[in-house]
C-alpha cells in the first residue's frame, strides 16, 4: 500500500499548485440609517390691534315756545262816515 511514496528518499513532496482566486461579482449590501435633526424656525408674529370707538349720536329735541300777539286793524275809513249810521255807539258827532 505504501509503495511508491518515496518516503525518506530526499525527494521533495510537491504541493499542488494554487491557482489564482476567481473574483466573484461584488455583492452590494444596502444599510439605511436615519438621522433625525431638530431645526428651529423663528416665525415672528405681530398683532396690530385697532380700537374702534363708535359714537352713536342721539338727538333729543328740546322744544321751546313763544307767543306773539298780532294786532290787525281793519280801518274801514274815518269816523266822520259813521256819524249817521244807525246802531252807531259813538253817537252823532
Amino acid at each position: 500500500m505504501f509503495f511508491n511514496r518515496n518516503w525518506g528518499c530526499g525527494c521533495e513532496r510537491q504541493m499542488p499548485q494554487m491557482e489564482q482566486p476567481i473574483m466573484e461579482p461584488t455583492i452590494t449590501k444596502c444599510v439605511e440609517k436615519e438621522f433625525h435633526h431638530e431645526v428651529q424656525h423663528c416665525c415672528p408674529i405681530h398683532t396690530h390691534v385697532i380700537n374702534k370707538h363708535i359714537y352713536t349720536h342721539t338727538y333729543t329735541p328740546q322744544y321751546t315756545c313763544d307767543e306773539e300777539n298780532v294786532v290787525i286793524n281793519n280801518d274801514c275809513g274815518s269816523c266822520s262816515g259813521l256819524a249817521g249810521m244807525p246802531g252807531n255807539m259813538y253817537g252823532n258827532y
